[in-house]
Parts: structure tokens; sequence; C-alpha cells
């Protein structure tokens, strides 16, 4: 899965942009390719509001 951040970090919580830098996710425009898995799925669910996702 594809995940690319399209909102700023700004303003989120600690623990969400913990998720995001964990996600390898630090910018704006920042793209990364995770494995699809139950793990990084919940990772993405709790930052949804920041991100898209698409399948690669």
């Amino acid at each position: 899965m594809t995940i690319k951040l399209v909102k700023s970090l700004i303003g989120s919580k600690k623990d969400q942009i913990a998720t995001a830098h964990a996600l390898g996710l630090k910018k704006i425009g920042d793209v990364t390719t995770q494995p699809d898995n139950a793990q990084t799925k919940g990772k993405v669910a709790k930052i949804i509001h920041l991100v898209e996702v698409s399948e690669a």
C-alpha cells in the first residue's frame, strides 16, 4: 500500500505525529510504501484524516 501525507501535522496530537513518523511521513507530500498488513492498517486508521492511501 502506498501512503501519502496530504495534510499538515501541525496541531495534531502527539500520538498521531508519532504514528506518521513511524510510517516515514514527516512533511506534506511525503510518500511511503508499506506492507498491506493489520499493523499498517491500524496505523493508517489512526491518521486517516491526514493521508491518502492507494494500493500499490
